[in-house]
């Protein structure tokens, strides 16, 4: 789906998709990244530049690097080729994996602390049962630890979710609209735990027929997130229209 659009509505989507993580609260100062493949031969992606502010970012201030996280256009900001270190690993192992999206929330790492990950404890967290991988803490993610890289991408296989247990969520889609979808409502699945954890009531798990039949209702909705992509694409045209330029 990405192949069909050209680098400027790329950047438009990834920088529309900077802006909704801001204004969500779903970011860490200027910490963690949102990333998409650009079309053509070889590896290209866009990404922000380190030091601004999600609430910052516009389509042409995000920068386009290689698979290693080295510019590959004339900039003026520097760039964090430790923290594309994640991205540059799923990109080059996932075709599917147009867009990867890392979060450090309050509710993600909460869950990420915890051993059983999301529960299926609401309608929208059912829709991750059984779609989450796992990932083991193994320190700040650096470039110089490559056997780190596979053993992630192995983790994550085929699914499009995975928790970074002690650290964080991630998301991947074959569109910057896909990727957050999964990443909104999978920071809201934890958000929706914690609140329920904190009763101190007993939990109430739905049957196992039950939720599976909920999740195939998940997974086979064609809109897959376009519908909301394309309202919160007018939000921001009406508030934040600088994020085009």
């Amino acid at each position: 789906m990405t192949v069909q659009q050209t680098e400027q509505e790329l950047r438009e989507d990834l920088a529309a998709a900077y802006r909704l993580i801001a204004h969500f609260d779903m970011t860490d100062m200027v910490y963690t990244h949102l990333s998409v493949r650009l079309p053509g031969e070889g590896h290209r992606y866009l990404v922000n530049p380190y030091g601004l502010l999600f609430e910052e970012i516009t389509a042409s201030s995000l920068v386009i690097v290689d698979a290693d996280g080295v510019p590959q256009q004339k900039t003026s900001w520097n760039i964090n080729p430790a923290g594309f270190v994640i991205h540059s690993a799923i990109h080059a192992n996932r075709a599917d994996a147009a867009c990867v999206m890392h979060t450090h929330t309050l509710a993600g790492m909460v869950i990420a602390a915890q051993d059983k990950g999301i529960l299926p404890l609401n309608q929208i967290n059912i829709e991750f049962y059984g779609a989450v991988a796992f990932h083991a803490y193994e320190g700040i993610a650096a470039d110089d630890n490559l056997s780190e890289r596979e053993r992630l991408v192995r983790d994550l296989g085929t699914r499009n979710a995975i928790i970074l247990q002690n650290h964080g969520l991630l998301t991947v889609g074959s569109t910057v609209a896909q990727a957050f979808y999964r990443m909104y409502y999978m920071e809201q699945a934890c958000k929706i735990q914690i609140a329920a954890q904190s009763t101190g009531v007993p939990l109430h798990i739905p049957s196992e027929e039950k939720m599976l039949r909920a999740k195939n209702q998940f997974d086979t909705d064609p809109d897959q997130g376009q519908m909301i992509w394309k309202a919160l694409r007018r939000k921001l045209d009406r508030e934040q229209p600088d994020y085009k330029n």
